[in-house]
């Protein structure tokens, strides 16, 4: 692809005075990493992001599930525009992809169909009182990070390098479906090449494992996980990337969505207890770190407050691997230093 051609894949990402919207399903999964990317963004990089205590959901998992209607979901998301219009801000930052692809659409729908968003301004004006602006730009915080990768490795404390070989890690990058696929002109690559987290790991000294599967969907689908009578099917797409990445011997997997962190992460554990199979030589499973959790790690932060403690795949054998300095009495210690009880170790899994 010549330079021309690829000027189409990039996406416009704003360079400061950000309006972050928290994700319902990342506050209860991975626990650190919407603190992390704040520090990050305030500390690291000295940018300028609001965090709004009066947020609330997107309404996602029940609109693509069909519950929630379209016009409710946009009035829904028309509050949150209007949050960040009361605030000042221009720049919205979803932290959750599903958040993201459905702002994306959205955002569509009002510029082809303008009579929807005077439908969405009456109702949200009729239920609240509100008015907003439509946001000048909409990133995920996958982008900021990516667009600051190269200021962040000059203040990393360690790279994505095997500490006694000398050797690049090998990661998997996994780009969650709403992010790439939906509205492919969103995300930086489109669907073709999307190379926000694989951007990240080449900057910060990691090489990355291209397999057969690697762009196929983790499984989560909505419905295809609330249904219970559907979960195989969510399994069965997860084992098939593991499967099919299992011959790289990958160091770690990266993801940009949490459905997909969790799912990669979690159904690890029930393939090993179900089959008594993992997909590493070691047994301990192949750990799936959300980019944020990744980045932070990197700069130094530590592994128990980015709350690597709740993934079901251990980190311990990455950070030794990498020379990253954790104590291991600390990781299910309380905020106030109290020994709260360690969770039950599974069969198969090693921990």
């Amino acid at each position: 692809m010549n330079r021309h051609h690829w000027i189409e894949y990039q996406k416009a990402v704003a360079p400061d005075h950000y309006f972050f919207g928290r994700s319902c399903i990342r506050q209860t999964f991975f626990t650190g990493s919407e603190t992390a990317f704040i520090d990050i963004v305030e500390k690291e990089l000295g940018l300028d992001i609001c965090d709004d205590a009066r947020q609330h959901t997107c309404t996602g998992i029940g609109y693509h599930s069909d519950i929630i209607p379209f016009l409710t979901t946009s009035t829904v998301i028309a509050r949150l525009f209007a949050l960040m219009t009361e605030k000042g801000y221009k720049n919205y930052v979803p932290s959750c992809i599903t958040t993201f692809g459905l702002m994306s659409e959205i955002l569509e729908t009002w510029e082809h169909f303008p009579e929807t968003l005077a439908q969405t301004r009456e109702a949200l004006y009729k239920a609240t009182k509100r008015e907003f602006e439509v946001p000048e730009n909409i990133s995920h915080p996958c982008d900021i990070i990516y667009k600051y990768r190269n200021e962040l490795k000059q203040k990393m404390k360690y790279q994505l390098v095997d500490k006694n070989t000398g050797e690049p890690l090998k990661v998997v990058d996994h780009i969650g479906c709403h992010y790439a696929k939906i509205f492919p002109t969103k995300g930086i690559g489109g669907a073709e090449f999307p190379e926000v987290l694989s951007g990240m790991v080449e900057s910060w000294g990691g090489s990355i494992v291209d397999y057969a599967e690697r762009r196929q969907c983790c499984g989560f689908g909505f419905r295809n996980y609330l249904v219970q009578a559907d979960r195989g099917y969510s399994v069965s797409n997860t084992y098939k990337k593991l499967e099919s990445m299992a011959p790289y011997e990958p160091d770690l997997i990266v993801c940009n969505c949490p459905g997909c962190t969790m799912f990669i992460d979690k159904w690890q554990y029930t393939i090993a207890e179900m089959e008594g199979k993992t997909f590493d030589k070691y047994g301990y499973g192949i750990p799936v770190l959300t980019y944020e959790e990744l980045a932070g790690l990197l700069l130094g932060y530590d592994p128990w407050k980015l709350g690597f403690q709740i993934h079901q795949v251990q980190i311990e054998p990455l950070l030794d691997k990498i020379g990253i300095k954790y104590n291991p009495e600390e990781k299910f210690a309380s905020a106030s230093g109290k020994q709260l009880i360690p969770p039950e170790k599974p069969v198969n899994l090693k921990v």
